[in-house]
């Protein structure tokens, strides 16, 4: 899958990579000391906010939370006849 962002799909793939490699090799194998994508993966995030103003979506609310409150899209219930 392509990122938000076309200029950000080399640094997705380089993220996707180590988180892969971070999965298999040290995860998997009890080391959950995640810092080793760290750099890569702040990289690539800058990347995606800057994609994300370029497409006018705002980061704050994507960050909000809804789950759980007022405004949360509910699924409309079915009701039994």
């Amino acid at each position: 899958m392509n990122s938000i962002g076309e200029a950000c799909n080399d640094l997705k793939q380089q993220y996707d990579n180590c988180f892969n490699t971070w999965f298999s090799e040290h995860f998997l194998k009890g080391n959950t000391n995640d810092s080793m994508c760290e750099p890569i993966f702040k990289v690539y995030q800058q990347c995606v906010k800057r994609a994300m103003i370029e497409n006018r979506i705002d980061w704050h609310e994507v960050e909000r939370n809804l789950l759980g409150s007022e405004h949360e899209r509910k699924v409309p219930s079915q009701e039994k006849s």
